[in-house]
């Protein structure tokens, strides 16, 4: 088994980036979870991880629109998605979202 520590930089950029593909094919196939649902869980969305793809092109010096961020993530344009997946947050989602914000 290989050691973690003897993974040269190039391979584990390859890795890392397997595992976000794999993270967003997993998300754009449960359309059933809803963003509030991932923040109230784990404290980050769909749209934070398209926000933090945009962020990861600014450092590079890519100016990246945030639509088009997000379609990268979403898989389509992200209200498209909306119109077809997102439902309403409940009492509760929000309550717990509104929560999980104050102790942040």
């Amino acid at each position: 088994m290989t050691d973690l520590t003897e993974i040269d930089a190039q391979t584990q950029t390859e890795l890392e980036a397997a595992v976000f593909r794999r993270l967003v094919a997993h998300l754009r196939e449960r359309t059933d979870v809803q963003n509030i649902d991932l923040m109230n869980l784990a404290g980050f969305c769909r749209n934070c991880l398209s926000n933090w793809y945009q962020d990861a092109a600014a450092e590079k010096g890519i100016e990246i629109e945030r639509a088009a961020a997000r379609e990268r993530v979403y898989g389509m344009p992200y209200e498209t998605w909306k119109e077809r997946h997102q439902t309403p947050a409940t009492a509760d989602q929000q309550a717990a979202f509104s929560s999980s914000q104050t102790h942040g």
